[in-house]
């Protein structure tokens, strides 16, 4: 005799299976208010955590905007400063070079002083007007600059006004000959130099020597209203006191 096959079906009796879906449904209420909870805590936990961090951002916010502010004010403060510190330069150089030029005419005031000392003392002889130096030094281009000093200590109350002209003499083609003013300043009917002092003037100027021509004496003539003067000078002499 075969065994008996198994019921896939249980009957339960009615009140257990009341129970059952009973303890399930407050199973389930007890879940669900237990998740409740834990939102209650975790958003009472997690909103002053919030609140927190948007402080902190907030603040941060502000003083990234402050630094931010104080970096421009900064650097609008280093350009003013470094702008005013080139004019403060710039200034000083311009300061120096008035100081540097002026330091140069006191110097060249002291001299004319101390030439004039000796040239009017009380042991100098009078002289009306006359050539006191002539002096030549050579130039880049072969042109060369002369300075010629004029004098007068005759008369103090005196003016001398005229023109000053000078010629070159020397040996040209192994010949004696002399270079005059037009062709020294290699211009037809050129005009001499005007002068006018009381007392002394110096009078300056640049001249071409012709190609060839050894000079040996240069002539200075003064033709001025009441007075005319020539006067010659050996040529290494003005020289030699040009280029000292």
């Amino acid at each position: 005799m075969s065994a008996p096959v198994p019921s896939r079906f249980r009957i339960v009796p009615r009140d257990v299976a009341v129970r059952r879906r009973g303890t399930s449904l407050l199973l389930g209420l007890a879940w669900l208010a237990s998740l409740g909870a834990v939102w209650l805590v975790a958003s009472h936990t997690a909103a002053p955590r919030l609140a927190q961090a948007d402080a902190a951002r907030v603040r941060a916010e502000q003083a990234l905007q402050a630094a931010q502010a104080e970096a421009r004010t900064l650097r609008q403060r280093e350009s003013t400063l470094a702008r005013s510190d080139q004019i403060s330069r710039a200034a000083n150089a311009e300061v120096q070079d008035a100081l540097a030029e002026r330091d140069e005419e006191i110097a060249a005031l002291r001299a004319d002083v101390a030439f004039y000392e000796r040239l009017v003392g009380s042991t100098s002889q009078r002289k009306g007007l006359s050539v006191h130096v002539a002096e030549f030094a050579p130039e880049a281009g072969g042109t060369w600059r002369y300075q010629i000093m004029l004098t007068q200590t005759l008369n103090r109350g005196a003016i001398s006004q005229g023109q000053m002209r000078f010629s070159v003499e020397g040996v040209r083609d192994g010949k004696l000959a002399a270079v005059q003013w037009d062709e020294l300043h290699q211009q037809r009917g050129a005009p001499g130099q005007t002068y006018s002092f009381r007392y002394f003037q110096q009078l300056d100027g640049n001249v071409m020597l012709p190609h060839g021509f050894t000079p040996q004496r240069v002539k200075v003539t003064l033709n001025g209203e009441d007075a005319a003067v020539e006067q010659a000078f050996d040529w290494k002499t003005a020289t030699a006191a040009g280029g000292k």
